[in-house]
């Protein structure tokens, strides 16, 4: 608020019939208004929406002195590779000396390529003692993550020796990223991982984007 400071005539000099003038100042006082901003930040802080941060689960590998624990069959390994222009690369199991099994396709088409690896996977499957550890996980779900226990829990293990390998190219754009990640989540993708390209790879890549 505004105050006025009544003060004394100062240097006016005094004598009959003189009248004495008062001087006049104004001060604001800050006070009220930074009262005022306080309730202002504390009602926009209690009226707004609070919005939840989203996250995207990752599977880590458990931490096991166990070299073969975390080991991928080689029939069960798909390669997804990430170029640029929103094209894909992919190819099973290891990388062949002459690059046949190397193939291009798209975004459109990859959902198709997983599937089927999925389903041949499954194919092939032969249940071992590894199987019932994975079944009784499913059938009873794990609270500390939130994952609910699985009506399905008997077939938990069929994909079991599925794993997808993503490697984003540095030409590769960062939607492409998510929307890979999406698409293992579409899949019902229990495995996979984000790993860097191989030399020969980044060369393949490069061969094949100049020859189109």
């Amino acid at each position: 608020m505004a105050s006025i400071d009544e003060g004394g005539g100062g240097g006016h000099k005094k004598g009959p019939g003189v009248k004495k003038a008062k001087k006049l100042s104004t001060r604001v006082d800050m006070t009220p208004m930074v009262d005022l901003g306080f309730l202002l930040i504390t009602f926009f802080i209690f009226t707004t929406t609070m919005s939840s941060p989203t996250t995207m689960q990752l599977f880590m590998p458990k931490d096991t002195d166990d070299k073969d624990q975390n080991k991928a069959k080689e029939s069960g390994a798909l390669t997804i590779m990430l170029g640029k222009n929103n094209v894909v690369y992919v190819y099973r199991g290891q990388l062949l000396p002459d690059a046949s099994n190397f193939h291009t396709t798209t975004f459109k088409s990859v959902r198709d390529t997983i599937i089927q690896m999925k389903k041949d996977v499954i194919n092939a499957h032969v249940h071992d003692a590894g199987c019932t550890k994975i079944q009784e996980e499913a059938r009873v779900g794990n609270p500390k993550l939130n994952i609910p226990p699985d009506p399905n829990w008997k077939n938990a293990c069929l994909d079991k020796d599925l794993v997808i390998v993503i490697k984003p190219d540095d030409e590769a754009t960062y939607k492409n990223t998510i929307d890979i990640l999406d698409e293992m989540a579409i899949s019902a993708i229990k495995r996979y991982a984000m790993v860097d390209l191989f030399p020969a790879e980044k060369e393949l890549i490069k061969k094949t984007e100049g020859g189109n």
